[in-house]
């Protein structure tokens, strides 16, 4: 079975954790779904938290049955939390359910617009069923949420969600666009991205060697599994790499 790229079930800023309240922001940043959880006794808010906080970590843990119990056990408390369907949804994909993971994708979206975690979710969702125009628009989308941010690990995942687009638009026939990504960053860049936006360029000129040298060269410059393991199932997902038990699954539909 092919793999499936690790999805952002990050919490969104707004939420507390361990039953503490998060700082307040100011009166216009307040989502109408705070506002409402705002107005439950504490004693309900902290055991939300508490909840939240437990599927987080055994989302994180892959102990997504245990993790769902939780997610459900703070949603009889308030159920419009963001965060709520976000966990729900990733959980969902680790089954294959696309279709239900999407519906609470597209509910935490709702709830709190231009969270760049859940519309990484949407737009990595597209990706893996194939739904090739909707995670170009989507991947579109999350670069201009993170845009601004200079951490290592934002770094990372905004090149990873750059590499994503370049293979979307190899697949939509916009090669001169693609290749112009490739050249976008070179070998000095802190991430593997400028030697599998070359792989997937090669590969998509049936220059196989070419491409499994430059993947090659990424291994060795970073050393780091955990870090490669997203670009090189990436690459499975898209069908440049064979899973490693063997052929790829047949493409799942689209998402709706």
């Amino acid at each position: 079975m092919k793999s499936i790229a690790t999805f952002l079930c990050c919490l969104v800023p707004l939420a507390a954790v361990n039953g503490q309240e998060a700082q307040a922001p100011t009166k216009k940043e307040v989502p109408a779904f705070m506002v409402e959880f705002s107005n439950l006794p504490k004693e309900d808010r902290e055991k939300f938290e508490i909840a939240l906080a437990e599927a987080q970590k055994l989302f994180n843990q892959k102990r997504v049955f245990e993790a769902i119990v939780k997610a459900e056990e703070a949603s009889k408390i308030f159920k419009d939390r963001p965060e709520i369907h976000n966990i729900l949804g990733a959980c969902q994909v680790e089954f294959r359910n696309f279709d239900k993971a999407m519906e609470h994708f597209k509910e935490a979206d709702r709830l709190a617009p231009n969270e760049s975690s859940i519309v990484f979710n949407i737009a990595e969702l597209d990706f893996v069923t194939k739904n090739w125009e909707s995670a170009e628009k989507n991947l579109e989308k999350v670069l201009t949420l993170v845009s601004k941010a200079s951490g290592q690990e934002d770094l990372q995942v905004a090149r990873l969600v750059e590499f994503k687009l370049l293979l979307c638009k190899l697949k939509l026939d916009k090669k001169a666009e693609a290749v112009s990504m490739s050249k976008k960053y070179d070998y000095l860049d802190d991430s593997p991205y400028p030697y599998f936006a070359d792989a997937a360029i090669a590969f998509s000129e049936g220059r196989e060697v070419d491409a499994e040298g430059e993947m090659a060269r990424a291994v060795r410059i970073f050393q780091n599994p955990a870090l490669l393991a997203a670009w090189q199932d990436t690459m499975m997902e898209y069908g440049y790499i064979k899973g490693f038990f063997g052929g790829d699954v047949a493409e799942p539909a689209a998402a709706k």
